[in-house]
């Protein structure tokens, strides 16, 4: 079984330590310990190409990178990707190579990064990636193949996947993103094969500090955003760059407290559907039109001409498949802004707990404290804890695919009862 690589507990290291190393380590928010085991692997994967002695089991062909929401997973992989192909010849993974910048933005030729855009990854594109997994690298040192989101793996793109886990190409490294190596995630077999790096919840600390450093917020706000976004530093970013999102937020936050009448369930219900649709169309639409002008371009749209109408039969067909990607996409975008919702009340109910029993917690919501010491003071613990597991059953029924409605409206009325 491959050796496990375990992060400490959030608390054992401090913040001021979190962004320790530059270049294209910087990227990675609250993970020193990981960003040592990554760099010593990379040197030791150069070393080996070189053929100078290698750390001995330092580098695998096969990682697994578990963590929280937020936790920067994919971040990680991207990085240790991009260290994997850096071509400096005095650090590995040094921010400012060719290499290291198109690995980061995804467009380096021996890097494939593989993003689910629906709700899973069917086994007809995996056995495609394995094929082209199997090819030495073009221009890289390693030809590496990043799967985010490998938990919405399907149980034939697992197997797909597991079998060119096993027999790797010489020059091939797998690196697999999921929220934890649990059976339900990642498959007993393919997680027996991987490297495991657990990723840990970064200090709101350091949170605070990239968005002031790296994306210029202003000091409260950062430090406010850092505090309530659970760890998660594109949810920081988001809430300290974008009003919307925040008043998103608070909407959802006022539920707890706002049932009054079964009148309020449905409208509460209904605008907690319409707030993630809205914010799915707010992430894609601009893309799905530019992607749609792209495809039009590539296939002669408006040209004349002998052959035109064979095109533009092609085209459609080419245009139809397209759209159909990209309504799963909205799909899943839906889904993943309610459970970002869903994630916010069980926040709250959370808190409300940790109130009652009188638990020394950092809470949740900071900025909802005195309506979570209201409820505290309202409800039994018994009635906290059902609202609790109301929320977590409702993201359980969006994960076996209930209509959005319907869970989020059977949601409010538990609440409400």
């Amino acid at each position: 079984m491959a050796s496990e690589t375990v992060v400490p507990d959030a608390g054992a290291v401090a913040a001021d330590g979190d962004r320790e190393s530059g270049g294209i380590w910087a990227e990675i928010v609250g993970q020193p310990e990981a960003v040592r085991t990554l760099r010593t692997a990379a040197q030791a994967a150069r070393d080996r190409l070189a053929g100078r002695r290698a750390a001995t089991g330092a580098m695998t062909h096969a990682w697994l990178f578990t963590g929280p929401p937020g936790s920067g997973r994919s971040a990680v992989a991207r990085s240790f990707a991009g260290a994997l192909q850096c071509t400096d010849p005095e650090t590995v993974g040094c921010g400012r190579c060719g290499a290291c910048e198109t690995a980061l933005a995804g467009t380096h030729a021996d890097v494939t990064i593989v993003a689910p855009e629906g709700l899973s990854i069917s086994v007809a594109e995996m056995r495609s990636l394995v094929q082209a997994a199997a090819r030495r690298p073009n221009t890289g040192q390693w030809r590496v193949v990043l799967i985010e989101d490998a938990d919405r793996l399907t149980e034939g793109a697992a197997n797909a996947l597991l079998k060119a886990v096993e027999e790797p190409p010489e020059r091939t490294v797998f690196l697999l993103c999921a929220p934890s190596d649990h059976p339900a995630d990642v498959s007993v077999t393919i997680r027996s094969r991987c490297r495991a790096v657990q990723l840990r919840t970064p200090l709101a600390g350091a949170i605070a500090e990239v968005l002031r450093d790296r994306d210029g917020v202003e000091y409260s706000m950062a430090e406010w955003a850092a505090s309530v976004c659970g760890g998660h530093v594109g949810r920081a970013r988001r809430l300290a760059t974008d009003p919307q999102a925040r008043e998103r937020r608070e909407a959802v936050l006022r539920i707890p407290l706002g049932l009054r009448g079964l009148a309020e369930v449905f409208e509460e219900a209904g605008q907690l559907v319409r707030a993630a649709e809205a914010e799915a169309g707010e992430v894609n639409e601009s893309r799905d039109e530019a992607e749609k002008e792209e495809l039009r371009t590539a296939m002669g749209a408006g040209g004349t001409g002998k052959g035109t109408s064979s095109a533009t039969k092609g085209a459609n067909a080419a245009l139809k498949e397209l759209e159909k990607k990209q309504k799963a996409r909205t799909t899943r975008s839906q889904r993943d802004a309610l459970d970002l919702a869903l994630v916010d009340l069980a926040g709250f109910y959370r808190d409300v707990l940790a109130l009652r029993f009188g638990a020394e917690v950092p809470l949740n919501h900071p900025d909802f404290a005195n309506q979570a010491r209201r409820a505290a003071e309202e409800w039994t613990p018994e009635t906290a804890l059902r609202r609790l597991e109301a929320v977590l059953g409702c993201r359980t029924a969006l994960d076996r695919n209930v209509k959005p409605i319907i869970a989020v409206e059977a949601l409010a009325a538990e609440l409400y009862r």
